[in-house]
This record gives C-alpha cells, sequence and structure tokens, in this order.
C-alpha cells in the first residue's frame, strides 16, 4: 500500500538508523572522513522524506532504503576499507570468507554499491512511475536501471571532486579505492548488476498481478 505520511512502524525504523549513527559516531577511525560520509547519509535521508511525501512509498520501500543507510554508516566507521566482515565470518561462522571467494582486497564497498542497485531500485521505480506518464512495466525496468547506472557515476565524480581536495592518504581514506584503478568501474558495475537483480523481480510481480 502506497504511503505519503510517516507511521509508528516508520518511526521505528528510523530510531533503529539514528541510534546506528549514534554507535557509529564513536571512536570512527578517521573522523574527518567519517564526516564526509555521514554528510551523504543525511542528504539521502532527507531526499527519502522528500520522496515519502511528494510521491508516497511502501513500508517495504521505505524500510530497504534505510537498509542501504544502515550499510552505509557502518562502512563510513570503518572508513569502508577496514570493515572487518572477514573476522566476523570467521569468529561466528567459522568461515574464512576472503580465502574462500579469492578475495586479496577488504570487499565491503563492493557490497554497499551492489546494494545500492539492490535495495533502492524500489523508491527510484516508485519515483518514475509518479513523475512520468504511464508507461509499460519493461520500459519502466530500463529507466530505474538507466538511472542507478546514472547517479552511480554522478556519486564517482562527486567522491572524486572530493579527493582531490584531499591529501593522498585523506583521500585514500575517503575513498577506499585500496590501490585499484578500475575500482570506480566495478562499483558502477556491480551497482547496475543490483538493479537489474531487484528491477527483475519487480517486473516478475507485477507481470504476475497484471495475469491474476
Amino acid at each position: 500500500m502506497i504511503d505519503y505520511q510517516l507511521h509508528k512502524k516508520h518511526y521505528a525504523a528510523l530510531i533503529i538508523l539514528i541510534c546506528a549513527a549514534a554507535l557509529a559516531s564513536i571512536q570512527p577511525l578517521e573522523f574527518e572522513s567519517y564526516l564526509l560520509h555521514q554528510i551523504g547519509t543525511v542528504i539521502m535521508l532527507g531526499a527519502l522524506m522528500l520522496c515519502l511525501k511528494k510521491a508516497g512509498l511502501t513500508f517495504y520501500s521505505f524500510a530497504l532504503y534505510l537498509g542501504f543507510l544502515l550499510i552505509h554508516i557502518l562502512g563510513a566507521h570503518y572508513l569502508y576499507s577496514y570493515v572487518p566482515y572477514n573476522e566476523w565470518f570467521i569468529q561466528y561462522l567459522h568461515l574464512d570468507l576472503n580465502q574462500t571467494m579469492g578475495w586479496s582486497r577488504n570487499m565491503y564497498d563492493r557490497f554497499v554499491h551492489l546494494a545500492y542497485g539492490l535495495l533502492l531500485y524500489p523508491v527510484f521505480l516508485r519515483l518514475f512511475q509518479v513523475w512520468l506518464p504511464p508507461l509499460k512495466p519493461f520500459t519502466l525496468y530500463l529507466l530505474v536501471i538507466q538511472f542507478v547506472m546514472a547517479t552511480s557515476l554522478f556519486y564517482e565524480w562527486i567522491e572524486w571532486l572530493i579527493a582531490i581536495g584531499l591529501s593522498p592518504e585523506e583521500a585514500e581514506n575517503y575513498n577506499g579505492q585500496q590501490g585499484d584503478i578500475w575500482d570506480a568501474h566495478k562499483d558502477m558495475f556491480l551497482a547496475t548488476i543490483g538493479s537489474v537483480f531487484t528491477g527483475a523481480l519487480c517486473l516478475l510481480k507485477k507481470q504476475s498481478s497484471l495475469r491474476s
């Protein structure tokens, strides 16, 4: 059900996000880089509230969007490159994920970019449904994927513009490139793959509802 206002469940989800941000603000690895990342959190949260008011969202879409912000907040605390996910896997699941997958770098930033396409697709879809005249579901599917690709590119431009004003060490901490010259390209590709996957699920659900 499309909703245009906050209810108790929305406030509960927002409280969880605020608590997570407060915890993440306790001794982050590098405070200035952490603040730069959290500026993005504030902007994205404001955009979510505006979307809810102007376009309406299902709680499912709202929660997925906040889920992405939670993932981002965790990454911001550890500067993305140092999120100890592998240590957590070893400690709690007795699995060395990096070794199993053959990864030689910290892959958390890749996960976040994948999550951008996976989790934000429903919100972007709703915006296109409101902004544009009625379009066929497959046309909307392609447009939202292109929007994810374009916004991913725009984000990489913003990262670049911020980084050129920082020292090499500060730029590395903020970007989390980890020496990979193709980092931006891979990040954008994963965001695209995430949107293709979630979009396909939404498209199949839409087609099923039209048949029934």
